[in-house]
């Protein structure tokens, strides 16, 4: 039968921004350690993605020992791991959550940057956040993503939708944590249990995309592709679906190479 093998791993530490491609990670209750565990608000506490700010995609990530090293237009400024900055409350979609400032300096360079007033945040590990109640299984939570601690995606899937694109597109406009080989195309869509390296998952939900995965990573250029395409084959009640939404069942390790096991 044919394996299927984690072929690629991808943390995003400040929401929205470029992504980090690790050998290996750390699997958390809300997601895989560092993954969006900053995100970034305008002046009125809206949460900031590439959808309504597209030149975040600019804006390139990495880890070293101090803390997350952010890097633009030649520039590069460290946001330290822990920070005990003031409190406030902000919303991100429909949850409303209690995150720290990270520092003046840190939001004053995005402002220049950006051309607008901005902070950035962090959600420390013990502050709650719930998975949406429909899909939770053990109360489960989630760090500043979208939903959901963790989307898989096969290399089958896209290798599908760019046989069908007239420019084949990296994997990076899906934004996913983990990347698989072998198998079937889509067929993600259908899982449930699994275990990887010594973590066990549940496939829950089916991803629904939005225009972020229009913007090119490397330019921050929007386009119409890949919805448009994406909309002729994988629309399902009014959504476009690509991917798959993962809790995490029990906490470990993962890296590229490990098997993925069905249970």
């Amino acid at each position: 039968m044919d394996k299927r093998i984690i072929s690629e791993i991808w943390i995003y530490p400040v929401k929205s921004l470029g992504g980090i491609r690790v050998a290996s990670s750390e699997v958390m209750i809300k997601g895989l350690r560092y993954d969006r565990r900053w995100m970034l608000i305008d002046k009125d506490g809206m949460f900031m993605t590439q959808r309504e700010h597209p030149s975040m995609a600019l804006f390139k990530t990495s880890v070293n020992e101090a803390g997350i090293a952010v890097h633009h237009s030649g520039d590069e400024i460290i946001i330290p791991f822990h920070t005990e900055g003031a409190v406030i409350r902000t919303s991100i979609w429909e949850d409303s959550v209690d995150v720290e400032i990270a520092g003046q300096e840190v939001s004053n360079w995005f402002s220049k940057k950006l051309g607008m007033e901005c902070r950035l945040v962090s959600f420390p590990e013990k502050n709650p956040r719930p998975v949406d109640a429909a899909y939770s299984i053990r109360n489960e939570q989630v760090s500043l993503a979208d939903g959901y601690p963790l989307l898989i995606i096969g290399q089958s899937s896209l290798d599908d939708l760019n046989r069908r694109m007239k420019t084949p597109l990296p994997m990076n406009r899906f934004r996913p944590n983990i990347v698989f080989t072998g198998g079937e195309s889509f067929e993600e869509d259908e899982w449930k249990n699994f275990k990887a390296g010594d973590c066990r998952f549940a496939a829950v939900k089916p991803c629904a995309r939005c225009a972020l995965t229009t913007v090119n990573q490397d330019t921050a250029e929007k386009g119409i592709e890949p919805l448009a395409t994406l909309a002729s084959y994988r629309r399902k009640d009014n959504n476009v679906y690509f991917g798959q939404n993962v809790l995490t069942l029990q906490p470990g390790k993962i890296a590229v190479g490990d098997e993925i096991i069905f249970e």
